[in-house]
């Protein structure tokens, strides 16, 4: 591979892994904060770039960004009013609202599985057009991307000190507290998961204006990708304060990216990538249980040896006395 090829696959994994990091910084708003599993995020996905590409398709591609992450709202509210008012358990939750969105998804884009936005202006031709003749010019999406996930982490950072903020990470860690505090759980779930889905739908708004093409299957499996990414940020931040954890989140998609573009690269067939992702998805399950049982396994191993060579130089005596 060529420094240029590598250099070329390098940053269409970061322009991937930027996008697909608001995914992930909103399941590490669910997920982390508010300990709730919602498997809704395939849906919410496309749901994002179904509206962001028909808003686009329109004439206003600056305005299919609040527009997707409008609709990304609904759909959180959707799942967390089946979750808080109805008595339906979270992950029982996620999968009807993931199931509903298939056919709101396909009502969306005007009853076709597939829209085409080959002629249509995107806020990354915008970026292209705007950074023409600067040093820029070339990483045009890559600065979109990165302007977009900046300020959701910024967003984030400044929401979570916030006295509903901490009320949602408080809901998160021990919800009879929060009870007992006179904050109702209900409300604080119906936000966290508003804004988390917010996150979700921008992002398939961006990836579908980035691509210029939406189909029904754009957000299949992203849930999964999301939740490797959030695993593998943290094996290597750790934790610590928000922002420090919101970046380790998008470091952890761009690996998963990385890894996956270089799957690709080495001509792997694409009915295969699906069992790329569960083997990351393992990896980075597993990874810190199994550091923490290293030092046990190592101990095992030398009490092993050392068993052994008392076992062998016993018998060697024994022999020695027979004779």
């Amino acid at each position: 591979m060529t420094l240029s090829a590598a250099l070329g696959l390098g940053q269409t994994a970061l322009e991937l892994g930027l996008i697909n990091s608001l995914t992930v910084l909103a399941l590490f708003l669910s997920y982390s904060m508010l300990n709730v599993c919602d498997l809704s995020t395939d849906g919410c996905f496309t749901l994002g770039a179904c509206v962001g590409a028909v808003v686009a398709i329109s004439g206003h591609p600056w305005l299919a960004l609040p527009a997707a992450m409008c609709a990304g709202v609904v759909s959180g509210f959707v799942t967390a009013l089946l979750q808080t008012r109805m008595g339906v358990e979270s992950l029982l939750a996620g999968i009807i609202v993931n199931t509903g969105l298939y056919s709101i998804n396909i009502a969306v884009m005007g009853n076709s599985s597939l829209l085409n936005m080959n002629k249509t202006e995107t806020v990354f031709s915008k970026a292209k057009a705007l950074l023409r003749d600067t040093p820029f010019s070339a990483q045009y999406k890559l600065l979109v991307a990165l302007i977009a996930v900046i300020a959701v982490i910024v967003f984030l950072s400044l929401f979570l000190r916030t006295r509903l903020g901490l009320a949602i990470r408080a809901t998160g860690n021990n919800p009879d507290m929060v009870r007992s505090s006179s904050i109702n759980p209900a409300f604080t779930t119906t936000v966290g998961l508003c804004v988390a889905n917010a996150f979700t739908a921008l992002s398939g708004c961006l990836l579908a204006q980035s691509q210029k093409s939406v189909n029904i299957d754009i957000g299949t499996g992203m849930v999964t990708i999301a939740l490797a990414s959030l695993l593998i940020g943290g094996t290597f931040m750790g934790r610590g304060s928000i922002p420090k954890r919101a970046v380790g989140v998008v470091l952890g998609s761009f690996i998963f990216r990385l890894v996956y573009a270089i799957a690709l690269r080495f001509d792997m067939p694409a009915s295969m990538l699906k069992l790329v992702s569960a083997v990351i998805v393992i990896i980075a399950i597993s990874g810190p249980y199994l550091k923490s049982q290293a030092p046990m396994l190592r101990r095992r191993l030398s009490h092993g040896r050392e068993t052994g060579r008392t076992g062998a130089a016993s018998a060697t005596g024994e022999g020695k006395e027979v004779r």
